[in-house]
């Protein structure tokens, strides 16, 4: 057997990915939600009633494609424009043309890839041209619009989220892939269903990785002597060994993915945290970051339900210090194991809170004259430090000295609850509380 050269006469210069791009709404893949009969987005397009619109979703879901599809089934003029390459100028002169085409009554697309990397006035560059309708606006964005575009202009815009695409839609795409003559139908080509299957999944829902993984596949993959090509497990894992999932370290998934560890965690479900953490990992995310955020968990959500939670938490930390990535993922998986099952208190959070709006809403109050330092005679003379009281002095280590300022005498911040640990200190600190109150009434 031969492996099949890459310059085959069989293969186009086109990437399998560009060579299949969907030309009508039948040929499309996915985002049902929006294209299925009697769907909102199908009946404006049927309708030609399309006004400017925003697509938000992951990559590879179809965003390009399905503007240039209803840029063609609307009669359309397709303008597509790119905020590395495009400045105020060229968005002037494109809207120029775009009021000229309009006055003879042709509509303009004008199609913005990745719109959230417009800058503020090449966005308000398009806004009049919005309101007049001297063209429809179709931005593609992979981040939140409500974030990243102008208010203005998205106020003027329909919002549509596509959705990542299922593994049985991506199996289906590779299996046109196999047999149209765009594709690979002019080629005989052995590959298992449990390849296709294998693929999809690695995908991640992206259409473009997994055409690019197929032709990469058969690419590498041996031709037998009659022609015939032949896709084996050996050469499928090796087109597979950097899995690209649907992560972006200073995009929205980011959050997402941190926010659905943080709150498994709350929630006390260890499956699920380790599942969330791994995918950060597997993503790229760097390990200190995640470990901070598990050190805040410790305070935030475990408190004095159990203290010694940010002790397992800045170990932990020092432990992804000292080894870094591969090894410390089992560090971390302590920690999210810990902080999943350990009794929850979000009483220091809440006393936190409290007391920041406090201290942010009220008057500056003076410290009171008992507590204050006093280094100097003349401090002395002015009463600072009068009527201080030692607490290891008395007997029960404790004074009815106040420490809080006239204003908020009887301000209570940290309310313990009964969790794990800090029952014990809510019985102490009630104790406390009851033995300052005597003999002053």
């Amino acid at each position: 057997m031969e492996q099949l050269s890459l310059f085959d006469d069989r293969k186009t210069s086109a990437p399998l990915a560009s060579r299949l791009r969907p030309e009508t709404l039948e040929e499309y893949a996915g985002q049902k939600h929006l294209l299925g009969r009697g769907k909102i987005l199908r009946q404006l397009i049927d309708k030609d009633q399309i006004s400017s619109m925003i697509f938000w979703g992951p990559p590879g879901v179809g965003k390009t494609t399905l503007a240039r599809i209803i840029a063609r089934q609307t009669q359309a003029s397709f303008v597509e424009f790119s905020a590395v390459t495009s400045g105020i100028k060229e968005i002037k002169e494109v809207m120029a043309q775009a009021e000229q085409n309009r006055q003879m009554g042709i509509r303009t697309l004008l199609f913005a890839d990745e719109i959230h990397r417009f800058n503020k006035a090449q966005q308000d560059a398009f806004l009049p041209y919005v309101e007049k309708g001297s063209i429809i606006l179709i931005g593609a964005t992979t981040e939140n619009p409500s974030f990243e575009i102008n208010s203005a202009l998205l106020s003027r815009c329909r919002v549509f989220v596509l959705k990542s695409l299922e593994e049985g839609d991506l199996k289906e795409l590779l299996s046109h892939a196999l047999t149209s003559p765009k594709g690979l139908g002019m080629m005989e080509i052995s590959i298992d269903s449990s390849h296709l299957d294998a693929i999809a999944r690695f995908s991640n829902g992206d259409a473009r990785t997994a055409l690019n993984t197929l032709e990469m596949a058969v690419l590498n993959a041996e031709m037998d002597r009659s022609g015939k090509i032949h896709v084996s497990d050996e050469v499928l894992s090796q087109c597979m060994n950097r899995r690209s999932l649907l992560y972006d370290k200073n995009g929205e998934e980011h959050y997402n993915l941190i926010s659905a560890l943080h709150k498994s965690m709350r929630n006390s479900d260890p499956d699920a945290a380790v599942y969330w953490l791994c995918r950060m990992l597997d993503g790229g995310e760097d390990p200190l970051y995640i470990a901070r955020r598990l050190v805040r968990f410790a305070s935030e959500d475990v408190g004095m339900a159990q203290p010694q939670a940010l002790q397992t938490a800045v170990a932990v930390y020092q432990a992804c210090h000292f080894l870094g990535m591969p090894e410390c993922d089992v560090h971390l998986t302590h920690a999210v194991v810990c902080l999943s099952m350990a009794p929850k208190s979000n009483a220091l959070y809440i006393a936190c809170e409290s007391c920041k709006k406090d201290v942010k809403e009220l008057p500056a109050e003076p410290v009171p004259f008992q507590i204050r330092n006093a280094p100097t005679g003349l401090m002395k003379d002015l009463d600072y430090g009068r009527g201080y009281v030692y607490a290891h002095d008395t007997m029960e280590k404790l004074s009815k000295m106040k420490c809080l300022p006239a204003s908020l005498e009887d301000r209570r911040y940290y309310l313990p609850t009964e969790e794990g640990q800090e029952k014990e200190v809510k019985e102490r600190l009630e104790q406390i509380l009851a033995w300052k109150k005597e003999d002053l009434s």
